[in-house]
């Protein structure tokens, strides 16, 4: 893990704003207007891949954070650890650029964040939902304002029970 991040600090080096570990990962917080050249750097520093692509809904900061976690198949090194790029973006307006390009591996990922969090991926080549019916990932079932509509609790068939003589 010190080697990918030290190789990822050094990628990123006047690119991020900050750096956050989590458990096993480190992201770094870019601004909006550098994610396309954070990704090509990083790429370009052997971070070959995105493992996934996530989104967390912050509406009382009025932003939805977007992370790439990207990693290596190729260099043994990087392979050891998963580093994080993280973007946040307007709740009102999520709107940003696209990683599909740069990683064909995050195309279906961001197709899910789009459908769950109302993401619009610019220049994807096929921003549609992949795992919900288009009325259902227009609700934006992940965002916290979400209302799951409550069912009641099946509790089997009614047994008459007879009072012992």
């Amino acid at each position: 893990m010190e080697e990918a991040r030290r190789r990822a600090e050094e990628a990123l080096a006047g690119i991020y704003e900050s750096v956050e570990e989590g458990k096993g990962f480190v992201s770094f917080i870019v601004p909006l207007e550098r994610l396309v050249e954070a990704a090509e750097a990083l790429k370009s520093a052997g971070f070959d891949h995105v493992k996934s692509v996530t989104a967390v809904d912050r509406p009382k900061e009025g932003v939805i954070e977007v992370t790439y976690h990207a990693s290596s198949y190729g260099d043994p090194e990087l392979a050891r650890g998963i580093i994080g790029l993280t973007v946040r973006i307007p709740r009102d307006n999520p709107r940003m650029p696209s990683l599909s390009r740069i990683w064909v591996s995050a195309e279906f990922q961001e197709r899910e964040v789009f459908e769950f969090f109302g993401v619009i991926f610019e220049g994807h080549p096929d921003l549609r939902p992949i795992l919900l019916a288009p009325p259902i990932a227009e609700l934006r079932p992940l965002r916290k304002d979400f209302v799951v509509k409550e069912e009641p609790v099946y509790r089997g068939p009614i047994q008459k029970v007879e009072k012992p003589p």
